[in-house]
Formats: structure tokens, sequence, C-alpha cells
């Protein structure tokens, strides 16, 4: 079976907005264009719906039934219980929060593992445990390929690890790893893992049951959603870590660790995301699926498409002796997120793309820690091209000639 793109886009309302016409996308690393689900169900709540929810009267009862909606279908097509998910302000937010937690948790003389892949995002709060005392290791990246060598972890879990925090894949170096094997290794060692899913999740929602990972975070905006944070943490972790938030919440483990009071709006959106992948995967004959089946055939089907969509593209700049691309040149194990080295400063070549109709980022994307181990200089930035499963092949086609000619 294969991917119906024309399904697809319609799915999309940007592919029918005038002003974007002629132009291809490829910025979605930084944030997905939103599905016409969401889209609706956004609108709806705050024309109809926008109350305090949970109170006795008939629109207050439809918003917070609504909201229950988003975290019950997200959970189930993640094969997680409903209360295991939770939503915050961002996903830098509930990493930060989630620090904090850790930081009372945990004892002096505890070790955690971070990495120089990650985005700022998920190694900054961690690494600043350290003024609490406890003792943070960093696993490294091979500088030539970006690559995380599970032999490196290895090495690093002993004695007191409690935590090994790390990336499904990289924003910069886009190879998958392989969190099954490292959460295994990780409980082997008496550790729990946190994995950051921000740039894999895009490209199909996962199952966190067979992944094994303890707690696992991604951005709803970059998964065709609203500007939300969302966290899968597992009950018996959840509920041994330090409450964070208000005291009479304590005991609801999806409340723990969201301080402030949550986006109403842009939770009950959410389940505009749920809506798009039963879609998606009705139309591609998986209707008679449960959620946890649709999402998986969403993801293989998104994951077939973007690897035959991205392979023509590395083979291309695999010709050009002047641009280094940061990362695998096989696309069978790495998301179609392709940030390239050149003597050109990233944003000047994004400049340049943006005239033959290219929608692109150059920049560090707070990923200084992985581009400097590469020797990547940060303030030089690099040009990141990256998509999705909407994207298509004269899309894919239309980037290669416009490199042709701003290289």
């Amino acid at each position: 079976m294969t991917l119906d793109s024309d399904f697809t886009r319609a799915q999309f309302p940007a592919f029918a907005e005038p002003s974007l016409q002629g132009q291809a996308f490829f910025e979605n690393a930084g944030g997905s264009y939103t599905a016409g689900a969401v889209i609706d169900r956004l609108t709806r709540y705050y024309h109809q719906r926008k109350v305090q929810p949970y109170a006795p009267y008939e629109a207050s009862q439809l918003a917070g039934a609504e909201m229950d909606e988003a975290r019950s279908r997200l959970a189930a097509m993640m094969g997680v219980d409903t209360d295991e998910l939770s939503f915050g302000p961002s996903t830098t937010q509930n990493t930060y929060v989630l620090a904090q937690a850790f930081r009372q948790y945990l004892q002096p003389g505890d070790a955690i593992i971070v990495t120089n892949q990650d985005h700022e995002a998920n190694t900054g709060p961690w690494r600043r445990l350290a003024d609490a005392g406890i003792e943070v290791r960093e696993w490294q990246i091979d500088p030539a390929t970006g690559h995380l060598p599970l032999e490196r972890l290895q090495a690093l879990l002993s004695g007191p690890v409690k935590l090994v925090c790390f990336p499904h894949c990289s924003n910069v170096v886009g190879e998958v790893n392989p969190v099954a094997e490292i959460s295994r290794m990780a409980h082997a060692a008496g550790a729990v893992t946190c994995v950051d899913g921000v740039s894999y999740a895009p490209h199909g929602f996962v199952d966190v049951a067979a992944l094994g990972a303890d707690i696992y975070l991604f951005s709803a905006y970059k998964t065709y959603g609203p500007h939300q944070g969302i966290m899968v943490i597992r009950r018996d972790l959840g509920m041994a870590l330090p409450n964070q938030a208000h005291y009479f919440n304590a005991e609801v483990l999806y409340k723990r660790f969201t301080p402030a009071g949550p986006d109403h709006a842009q939770i009950a959106a959410c389940a505009g995301m749920a809506d798009y992948i039963d879609a998606f995967a009705a139309h591609h004959g998986g209707g008679g699926l449960d959620a946890k089946g649709r999402a998986a055939l969403a993801h293989q089907l998104m994951r077939d498409h973007e690897t035959a969509l991205l392979q023509p593209l590395l083979d291309y700049l695999g010709t050009r002796n002047e641009v280094r691309v940061l990362g695998p040149h096989q696309a069978e194990n790495r998301a179609p997120t392709v940030a390239l080295q050149t003597e050109a400063r990233g944003e000047d070549l994004a400049r340049a793309l943006a005239r033959h109709g290219i929608m692109a980022g150059g920049g560090d994307f707070y990923a200084l820690r992985a581009l400097g181990a590469m020797g990547a200089d940060a303030d030089h930035g690099v040009l990141r091209l990256s998509f999705v499963h909407y994207t298509t092949r004269a899309e894919v086609d239309q980037l290669i000639a416009a490199l042709d000619q701003v290289l």
C-alpha cells in the first residue's frame, strides 16, 4: 500500500491557501502545517465552548468532555493509559518541570546521563542538576557522523545512574536512535529513560510501551496540532516523583507536572490530531483497527513515503562536494531532516532558496552542542531541510532544482 498524497494534502488547509501556492515547505522540523480537523475543533471551541470547563452547564460540560477526549484518544494511539498523558505549554516547559521534580527526587551523588546530540531543551535542564550535587555524565556522539555509539553508553551505565536522557532523533543529525534497546540497557542498570520525541513524532505517533520509554515528550505543533507540549510518563515513575502542581492535584497523575493552568482550547483541539490519524488510516484501509493499530498503520505509511522521497535528496547531495550532510546518508534509519554544512551561512542559503519558492531554515536550531561536536560553527549555522509525509516527489524535485541554483 502506498500513501495517497492527494487525500493527505486535502486534509491540510495550507495547501489550498492562495498565498502559499508555488512554494514548497521544507521547514517542518520547526513546526508542521496544521490539520483541518484541529483548526475546526479550535474554532468551534472558541465559538461555542470558551468557558471554564467541568462546570454543570452544557457549554462547560462540552468543553471538559472535549479536553478529556483529546487526552484519552491520544493515549490510546500511543498504547498508554489515559492519565499517563499530560499537556503543558511546551515541551521545553514540560522538561523543565520534570527536571525540578528529579532535583527533589535524586540524592547528591546520584548520576544522570545526557547526550550532546540533543536539542538544548532536553539537555540544558538536566545538566543544571549538577548544581544540586547530581553527577552529570555526557554520552558523546561520533564527531564524524553524529552517531550515538551504544558502547559509549554502556561504559557510562555504572554505579549510581538513575536517569538516561536522549533524543529519539536529533533535529540536525536525523538518525533514528534505537529507543527500545537503549531503554533495555538503562533499565538493566537500574535507570529510567526520558526520550525527547520532538523530532521523531511528526513522522508517526509511537507505541510508548513497545519502546520501553519511561518518559516520552513531543510537541503538538509539530504533529499537525496546536502549540502544546505533550508528555507521557508511566504511572509508577510519575507517582514516585514529587508533585509539582497544586497540593490538591497530587493524586491526579496528568496534573502532577502541570503547575500552571492548561490552555483549555488548545488541549481540546488536540483531539483533531486523532481525527486526522483516524481519517488517514481509514482511507488507507485501516478503519477496522483499534486506535493503536490505526496509529501504527499511519506511522508505517508515513515512514515508507518519507524514506522513498528522502533517498533521492540524499543521493543528490552526495554529488555536491561543497556540501557536508550531517548524519546518515541512507534514508532507512533517519528522519527526513537534513542539515547541510557549507561555506555559505545557513541563513544566507535559506534566504536564497526562498527566491526559488523553497521555505527552509538556517541557523543553529538550538543544537549548538551537537553542531560543535561535529565541527560545525553554530554562529555560521547550517541549512536545514525537513519534510513530512504530506510532501510530494514534485516538491523534492523543486528543492533539488533550487539547490542547483544556490549552492
